[in-house]
């Protein structure tokens, strides 16, 4: 039996239907590349969003927050790179529901219905005239093609554009789930409901309600971007917001056979969205999964993949190709989770590196093959109980170094 779920060639945030986007350039980089992005839906939307926890949230997730609680539709969101608009106090503020009221004015929508993002430096006060001149142009420049161009212009220090798209039949009818996300650096979201830098933005043409789309949007991120990390920095503006706009005709509802395909192929989406972001991360040159079981629950398992994960000591020794699992050893043992050493084994793909907690005895030219390639997967099986968690991660490079010290968008 086939595949109900496709990915589609080329495929964005205006592959579902009465979806228009673009990407322009309103001059907030020094580069002088595209730094606008604009959504728009040709009718209104029903609509979910996830932010950062963290706690100095920048403004415009302050403002998002409150449509998520409060609006019923939107209908548009724009996006500027280049500024953060985080740590920017009142004025900040008034600048996102400004770039709103913008927004909502060119396109003959509410305010309401307008959510906003940034991303790049944070600390300075938005260039309220290049925002307003480039909400402007971006409203003349939407298209029902614009997705990749809507995906180049809110990267920062990604490396490629990173958008994809997922096609699926229900009764007979198709409905498409289109999303773009941006970030390679200070990447570790851990993002909420409904109050995750890493901005995604998904469109979808089935009709699903308000509650349903926050059920699965939890769900997908807690899937996805809260499993990976590049850093272990959290940003001021993480954000995940899905657009519904029901032009396919299709109505999914709650529990229905319709709803769980359609939670599958937005996890799907997600997922490859973000693993995406791991292999663009700023300088990573490797893709490595940890996996945990065995611990004694979710949490433990969580906290022992995230250690190894984070670990800088493991992130230099992937990187110059050291099988050294001393430091995986330790990551396990300080992470918190509590397991008997003597019950530890790890492998490294599918080459056993410690075996009931010692030298499983593998050739360390063996090993090393195994961490030669551009992926691999870390096998942690703790052996105290059910508990399972995965993770996705990348290795740190001097190039990482290089970017960050010298980062100013």
């Amino acid at each position: 039996m086939s595949d109900p779920i496709q990915f589609v060639e080329n495929g964005s945030v205006t592959t579902p239907s009465g979806f228009k986007a673009c990407g322009i350039t309103a001059g907030l980089k020094a580069s002088g590349k595209a730094d606008m992005a604009m959504v728009y839906s040709d009718v209104p939307a029903n609509f979910a969003g996830a932010f950062t926890s963290c706690l100095f949230a920048a403004a415009p997730v302050q403002l998002c927050r409150q449509r998520v609680l409060k609006s019923k539709f939107i209908q548009a969101i724009i996006v500027n790179s280049g500024n953060a608009n985080a740590c920017t106090g009142k004025p900040g503020l008034e600048n996102a529901e400004k770039t709103c009221a913008a927004v909502a004015a060119v396109l003959g929508i509410s305010p309401e219905a307008v959510m906003v993002s940034s991303t790049g430096r944070i600390g300075v006060n938005l260039n309220m005239e290049k925002i307003m001149n480039g909400v402007a142009l971006a409203a003349k420049s939407l298209c029902s093609d614009g997705g990749l161009d809507a995906a180049k212009a809110i990267m920062t220090t990604d490396t490629v554009h990173k958008c994809a798209a997922v096609t699926l039949n229900l009764n007979g009818r198709k409905i498409s789930i289109g999303g773009m996300t941006k970030g390679a650096g200070m990447i570790s979201p851990k993002m909420v409901l409904p109050h995750a830098t890493m901005l995604c933005y998904i469109t979808t043409d089935a009709q699903i309600d308000n509650a349903l789309l926050a059920e699965m949007l939890g769900n997908g991120v807690d899937g996805s971007f809260n499993r990976i990390t590049i850093d272990n920095d959290m940003s001021t503006n993480d954000s995940c917001i899905l657009m519904a706009n029901g032009k396919s005709g299709v109505s999914i509802a709650a529990g229905s056979e319709e709803a769980a395909l359609f939670s599958e192929a937005l996890g799907r989406l997600m997922q490859h969205l973000a693993v995406a972001m791991v292999r663009d991360g700023e300088g990573a040159t490797k893709l490595i999964t940890v996996d945990v079981t065995g611990a004694r629950n979710r949490d433990e398992a969580e906290k022992a993949a995230r250690a190894v994960a984070n670990s800088m000591l493991c992130k230099t020794a992937w990187f110059g190709g050291d099988p050294n699992w001393g430091r995986v050893a330790a990551a396990l043992g300080y992470s918190g989770a509590m397991f008997e050493q003597e019950k530890v084994d790890v492998f490294y793909n599918d080459k056993p590196v410690i075996r009931q907690g010692k030298d499983a005895g593998t050739p360390e030219k063996t090993l090393a093959a195994e961490m030669a390639g551009k992926e691999f997967t870390i096998f942690c099986r703790l052996n105290a109980g059910d508990g399972a968690y995965h993770i996705w991660t990348c290795d740190l490079t001097y190039e990482y170094v290089k970017i960050n010290a010298e980062y100013t968008t």
